[in-house]
């Protein structure tokens, strides 16, 4: 991340045209630890021409990518790749029936298209040729037995079989798409059999897979992801990021000054050490957690049930909280402990702080929590983009699955 005198230096502007320009919102931003900091890569997409004009590009990209973006939600996965592939990519198409994350997707990115995916590929001219398709699908068992007759009879009735469809038509160079860690296990290795034999065998794609966990790209957050990568191409080398490092701290991605909604309530703090208490007499733990954001990483962001308990952390007390002789349901906590905002919540997967959240806290914790990690998007983007380019040279038959 760079700091504001080193984008200065990057882009040879002003102080005070940085100013303007973030306020305006034209350049992405996070504010970490109290501090404005700034992606490389999207202070050099967002000031293109200033950078052209330093001499920090001195090439004309040769092919721009094509990319559609399916199951889309807020776009994650589109923003890493914008990251990754900077001005080289288009997105000509993009889809998710969520009418909430669409609100959000338009917001921050444009058009896209809210109608049921299988309504649409009735008709796939509706779906434009494209390079690469990127997909973040629902994990779903696949009820019928799968006779060897083709993908149509192993994966109708689930989503997956919407992007089979448009993969055997469209044929883009490369997809990648994203599931949760356990999808290789899931419906005890059935699931990913099918896919993996639909991918490989009816579809003749070059498939890659591996699970990556945030907290190694820069995230403080232990969030695992199961990644699919295929190329079109046989002669087309990949080679999955590095996990490297250790987390950055969790207390540097944390608002300051935040609203007292965010705390609890007596009460509910007390009810949630009375259902611990009784958890752990029973041998078995309880989700609610306080976490310390010096030492620790989130948890990985759900929504749901406990969700938003398992990422306590303790801040500066209220100056009204609760005192002995109030009512409990009527004051927030006397220790600090509150929930993590939805802007914590992007952070947590590294949206900008630029990024914009035009619903609800209750739609924005959803969307956030169901989104994904942008750095490891990034990075996986990166090294598609050099497998596309050819300059990952190893011999495809020592690919690593």
């Amino acid at each position: 991340m760079l700091t504001e005198s080193e984008v200065l230096e990057l882009l040879r502007i002003s102080r005070t045209t940085l100013w303007n320009l973030r306020k305006e919102g034209k350049i992405p931003y996070y504010k970490i630890g109290g501090r404005y900091r700034y992606d490389k890569d999207e202070v050099l997409r967002a000031f293109r021409v200033e950078v052209q004009k330093s001499r920090l590009l001195q090439t004309k990209p040769e092919k721009i990518y094509r990319a559609i973006d399916l199951f889309a939600g807020i776009g994650g996965i589109r923003l890493g790749f914008e990251q990754a592939f900077q001005e080289r990519i288009r997105f000509v198409y993009a889809n998710d029936n969520d009418k909430a994350c669409c609100q959000t997707y338009r917001a921050n990115f444009g058009a896209i298209d809210d109608r049921d995916i299988n309504e649409v590929i009735k008709d796939l001219s509706q779906i434009p040729e494209h390079d690469i398709l990127l997909a973040g699908f629902p994990c779903q068992p696949f009820s019928i037995a799968g006779e060897k007759i083709g993908f149509e009879d192993k994966t109708r009735g689930t989503l997956f079989y919407t992007i089979v469809k448009i993969l055997s038509v469209r044929r883009p160079a490369a997809f990648l798409l994203e599931n949760v860690p356990y999808f290789k296990d899931h419906d005890r290795g059935r699931t990913w059999a099918i896919v993996k034999d639909v991918l490989e065998n009816d579809l003749d794609y070059n498939v890659y897979h591996r699970v990556l966990n945030a907290k190694y790209f820069g995230v403080p957050q232990n969030r695992p992801r199961f990644f699919i990568a295929g190329f079109k191409e046989k002669t087309v080398a990949f080679d999955w990021p590095k996990q490297r490092g250790k987390p950055p701290k969790l207390k540097d991605f944390l608002e300051t000054n935040v609203e007292a909604k965010y705390y609890l309530g007596q009460q509910y703090l007390d009810s949630l050490k009375k259902h611990r208490e009784r958890h752990e007499s029973l041998g078995h733990g309880f989700g609610y957690r306080i976490l310390n954001p010096e030492t620790e990483v989130a948890r990985t962001l759900v929504v749901g049930g406990m969700g938003k308990e398992r990422n306590l952390i303790k801040d500066k007390l209220l100056p009204d909280c609760w005192k002995p002789g109030d009512d409990p349901l009527g004051k927030k906590n006397n220790e600090g402990v509150r929930r993590l905002t939805p802007r914590e919540f992007a952070r947590l997967q590294r949206f900008p702080d630029s990024f914009k959240i035009p619903v609800s806290d209750t739609q924005a914790y959803k969307q956030f929590a169901n989104s994904v990690a942008v750095p490891v998007i990034k990075a996986i983007a990166r090294n598609m983009l050099n497998s596309l380019e050819g300059k990952i040279k190893r011999p495809t038959l020592l690919k690593y699955a």
